[in-house]
């Protein structure tokens, strides 16, 4: 059976093609997991080796492989949290005037959580 390339509009990827993303939102890929690496990487080996306390001792991987894991998870959070912060707000949340300011109606006048038949 001979081979027939797929048509090439498709390239071959099946189901239907994924949404493109919008061209105002940063797209940070794998960064903040690839400094979280690094982090965890330099903790840990930082803390076996300090944690050691000589070369006459056994070497201590369990607390550095412990510092990874909370360094790593420590970091990663932190970046993500500061890259959702770092997003602007929709256009649609700057427009309106704001929360109501006064606290109730003034006396003898209908306020809006009044209810119908009141006042």
């Amino acid at each position: 059976m001979p081979f027939t390339p797929p048509p090439p509009g498709n390239q071959g990827s099946p189901g239907p093609p994924r949404p493109r993303r919008q061209p105002d939102k940063q797209d940070y890929g794998n960064v903040p997991v690839i400094i979280s690496g690094v982090l965890a990487a330099v903790a840990g080996l930082s803390v076996a080796l300090f944690s050691t306390g000589g070369s006459e001792r056994e070497f201590r991987w369990e607390l550095g492989i412990a510092a990874a894991c909370v360094t790593f998870i420590v970091t990663l959070l932190i970046l993500l949290v500061l890259i959702v912060t770092s997003q602007p707000n929709p256009e649609h949340l700057g427009k309106g005037t704001g929360i109501r300011r006064s606290f109730g109606a003034l006396p003898n006048q209908r306020d809006d959580d009044d209810g119908p038949g009141a006042g």
